[in-house]
């Protein structure tokens, strides 16, 4: 049986497949690739989205989980132990944000502008004490290279040599995150 997947176009270079928070199979491609050729990357890549989509399945058990009503006592969390743990590795990476700020972003978990503003999504409290240090790291890492290049993680992976293993913690690929509420 195919694997059903939504052909979406944009303004892009590559071909990606990728899978939304509900599961659905997206194929995002440039505007030049034709129909045809859509259908056949979908025909000739269906071992690989047939892993992706168990891959998502698997990982839906391993979400941390929170009501609406936590969201303030997230933040407050967050707002006493982030601080200090972006000084500590500032400190350490010699890279100092103009500011910090904790939101309640639900899909990202980190953003750095050209201001050198940081902003941190309260859910990190959801996740291990690693998986928040290669968030900061991360951000900070921004301060230096506002993109993602080979430069830019030569940089984190300096600090964070294990940085691909805590970074999977964020994905759902570990089921070992803390309750946030016992900190």
């Amino acid at each position: 049986m195919s694997i059903p997947c939504q052909i979406v176009r944009s303004k892009r270079r590559t071909a990606v497949f990728s899978i939304t928070r509900t599961g659905e199979i997206l194929l995002r491609i440039p505007y030049w690739i034709t129909d045809g050729e859509a259908q056949r990357l979908i025909d000739n890549n269906q071992d690989k989205l047939r892993a992706l989509v168990d891959r998502w399945e698997q990982t839906q058990g391993t979400k941390p989980v929170y009501q609406d009503e936590d969201i303030p006592r997230l933040k407050e969390m967050a707002a006493n132990i982030l601080p200090d743990r972006v000084t500590y590795w500032s400190a350490k990476m010699g890279l100092t944000p103009a500011s910090v700020k904790i939101t309640s972003a639900k899909t990202r978990f980190g953003s750095c502008n050209n201001r050198g503003s940081i902003c941190f999504s309260c859910f990190l409290m959801l996740y291990p004490d690693d998986a928040i240090d290669a968030v900061i790291v991360h951000e900070l890492a921004h301060l230096k290279y506002l993109n993602h290049s080979a430069d830019f993680y030569r940089l984190v992976e300096q600090y964070l040599p294990d940085y691909r293993t805590r970074e999977a913690l964020l994905k759902g690929r570990s089921n070992e995150w803390k309750n946030a509420f016992t900190r």
